[in-house]
């Protein structure tokens, strides 16, 4: 099995998995890719008095553009669409995920515009619906309008730190304010990652500092993940999770997650999760999966969902 965290992290780099793009067109140094990401499941949520309906949990369409420029530099352009709240919710039109323009040296990349913060890349949660929280930095947000973000891969390490601009007195802005920064790298079949945040909300004085460690270690047979991380005066929350092999085309995750505040007039929460995952042997991209998980607040009724993806 893959280092799930270095990997992952070095596609990010990027930007974008071309190893499940469709390209549309290329030639003359321009490079036109799309990929698609399409999720409909049946679901009862976790909690009290809840009722099965469907939901479109992703149906996201994301283009990027590639200009080679010489040997050792690129010029791209990412575009992310969205359209599972308007399926979800009755509404019209797409929402924009992702817009930036950015320029790839190789082993470091440079986009400006919005996008996920670098502390996005925190987590080894393997959920498909959360029960509590995905991780610490899932409590302020990942992503933001006016975001200028590095990535770099030095060998056996990859390093991505972002901040988003203020842009106080912008209508068009968000006005949040944040730095973030990821590590990670992995020694034989043990990968390692840190991650920091310095997030201030707009029409907050003051900041909020977070940070999170992650392991996950490829024991063969399964791979067994944990992560914990802490905000200033808010909470701890942390994950653990093994995934594992049913057969070639199956697989299955068992998680635990919790988080604790600070605050306790706010009720701490545990929860559990399990799922299983088919991959048609014809198309991997081609997916069937079923989940159930809870929680310990009082009068929690047990949740389940069934569905398909398809991906490209």
């Amino acid at each position: 099995m893959k280092k799930i965290i270095l990997v992952a992290a070095i596609a990010s780099a990027t930007a974008f998995s071309t190893a499940q793009a469709a390209t549309v067109y290329e030639g003359k140094g321009l490079k036109y890719d799309i990929k698609g990401d399409f999720q409909v499941q049946l679901r009862q949520k976790v909690g009290k008095d809840k009722d099965l309906d469907v939901e479109f949990d992703d149906l996201e369409l994301k283009n990027r553009v590639t200009y080679t420029l010489n040997d050792n530099m690129a010029a791209f352009g990412q575009l992310d669409f969205s359209f599972d709240r308007a399926a979800n919710n009755g509404g019209d039109g797409a929402k924009l995920e992702e817009a930036y323009l950015g320029l790839d040296f190789g082993s470091v990349a440079v986009r400006v515009g919005k996008q996920n913060y670098s502390s996005d890349e925190f987590s080894v949660e393997k959920a498909y619906e959360t029960v509590v929280e995905d991780d610490i930095f899932d409590l302020n947000d990942d992503a933001g309008d006016d975001v200028i973000r590095v990535d770099a891969e030095f060998e056996n390490f990859f390093v991505s730190a972002s901040v988003d601009l203020e842009a106080s007195g912008n209508s068009n802005s968000d006005n949040n304010e944040s730095f973030d920064l990821f590590i990670s790298t992995s020694v034989d079949n043990l990968s390692l990652a840190a991650a920091f945040q310095n997030f201030q909300a707009s029409g907050v004085s003051d900041s909020v500092t977070s940070w999170g460690v992650q392991a996950v270690y490829d024991a063969g047979f399964a791979t067994f993940g944990a992560d914990y991380g802490s905000m200033e005066d808010t909470a701890n929350v942390y994950n653990l999770v093994s995934t594992f092999p049913i057969t070639s085309t199956t697989k299955a995750a068992l998680g635990i997650q919790s988080v604790d505040y600070e605050d306790k007039s706010k009720n701490d929460m545990t929860g559990w999760y399990a799922n299983v995952t088919y991959k048609f042997l014809q198309q991997k991209n081609v997916s069937l999966f079923a989940e159930i998980g809870d929680t310990d607040e009082d009068d929690s009724s047990i949740g389940y969902l069934a569905g398909m993806q398809l991906k490209f």
